[in-house]
């Protein structure tokens, strides 16, 4: 009786351990969950949602990033908009990349908010903003879907892709928005 008691804890143990090295690797290489604060990707993530962030993924244009941030003590999550080797400029509200004019369906919601012809992200070049014509190697130009509440690359330059956390894959929370995100 006394034995077959020491087996089941001893199995209880094991189990425990192999399930705190299941979390441990996925926490700290894989996946790791993050809470956005402020609303500077409004409306596409707001303030207290919480999100998903993969270790793993390849960052591509137009993906939503965590990273930590160059001028303050904190992550921040922002929207890649310029990848190493790129040339980036903001005509009219058109965004510019390489020369290639994008849609960003993301911005439509505060662009209906806008009166009298403003425009919701001022006209820029990166040569005008950071000194150079072209994202340099390793790094990336970021900038939020609230682009007239946004601290981004736009006021602290580039981003090191070593500062990069992961990619926002999901939300979890509020439970009414769960899931992947545009």
């Amino acid at each position: 009786m006394k034995n077959n008691r020491k087996k089941e804890v001893i199995s209880w143990i094991r189990t425990l351990l192999i399930a705190g090295a299941i979390v441990f690797v996925c926490r700290y290489f894989l996946f790791t969950p993050s809470t956005v604060l402020g609303d500077s990707m409004y409306p596409t993530l707001q303030n207290g949602n919480m999100v998903m962030v993969s270790k793993i993924s390849e960052i591509n244009r137009f993906d939503k990033i965590i990273f930590h941030a160059p001028d303050a003590d904190e992550d921040y999550v922002k929207r890649v908009i310029g990848l190493p080797g790129d040339s980036i400029e903001m005509k009219n509200d058109v965004l510019y990349v390489n020369g290639k004019a994008y849609d960003e369906p993301y911005l439509k919601p505060n662009k209906k908010t806008l009166t009298g012809g403003k425009l919701l992200t001022d006209n820029f070049t990166l040569k005008e903003l950071t000194g150079e014509s072209k994202v340099p190697k390793d790094s990336l130009f970021v900038m939020g879907d609230n682009r007239q509440n946004s601290r981004d690359s736009r006021y602290f330059g580039f981003i090191s892709k070593s500062s990069v956390v992961g990619k926002v894959e999901f939300r979890y929370f509020p439970f009414n928005e769960i899931g992947g995100i545009e």
